[in-house]
């Protein structure tokens, strides 16, 4: 039986990236979880984050030879996720993707074995983040916050980690739901 997919997704400053890269390092070295990383259109070195730079050209020719399960545009970037999660799934896998709300509902590969996962903060936190990291100036990140702040998150069954305290703690609960996910009757593992 196929892997479950565990989609991450959340307001930009919500710490995603920090919590999921936690996560991972607190997770058993046995425990059959990956994580896939995305192909951004952004350089490599701009913000901390696991994912593979592509120039506009790469990534336009990675998508128009259907190499990506996901895809999508936000901030002036392309982001995807490569087919090889198929794989991973298909191998009994459980794989973590960090994704986009906005297109969440929209994209073609969700199944029944999809579990939203909402990554949060308050409205401040989310600003101050905004604002250490760096990507975009004042302006810009203060657009990132206002669309942050006013996509609503639809989703049935959508679990939501709020990322205000210690990183430890949203990791821990993350990591708390991945080891739930191992004994769900839905995605069980081949024997």
């Amino acid at each position: 039986m196929a892997g479950a997919l565990v989609y991450v997704m959340g307001p930009s400053g919500a710490g995603k990236d920090a919590v999921l890269g936690r996560a991972r390092a607190m997770l058993a070295i046995d425990l059959p979880i990956v994580f896939a990383h995305r192909y951004i259109t952004r350089p490599a070195d701009t913000g901390g984050e696991n994912h593979v730079a592509l120039s506009e050209a790469e990534f336009a020719l990675r998508r128009a030879h259907g190499l990506f399960t996901f895809h999508w545009q936000a901030h002036g970037n392309d982001y995807g996720i490569g087919r090889e999660i198929l794989a991973w799934r298909h191998a009994g896998l459980t794989v973590v993707v960090s994704g986009s709300r906005e297109h969440f509902r929209t994209m073609h590969g969700i199944d029944e074995a999809t579990v939203p996962v909402l990554i949060t903060a308050p409205a401040e936190r989310l600003k101050e983040r905004l604002l250490k990291r760096g990507r975009e100036d004042v302006a810009a990140a203060a657009e990132r916050l206002r669309r942050g702040l006013t996509r609503d998150l639809d989703v049935a069954g959508a679990v939501t980690i709020v990322n205000d305290g210690a990183l430890n703690d949203a990791a821990e609960a993350f990591v708390r739901l991945l080891a739930t996910l191992r004994h769900s009757p839905a995605v069980r593992r081949r024997a």
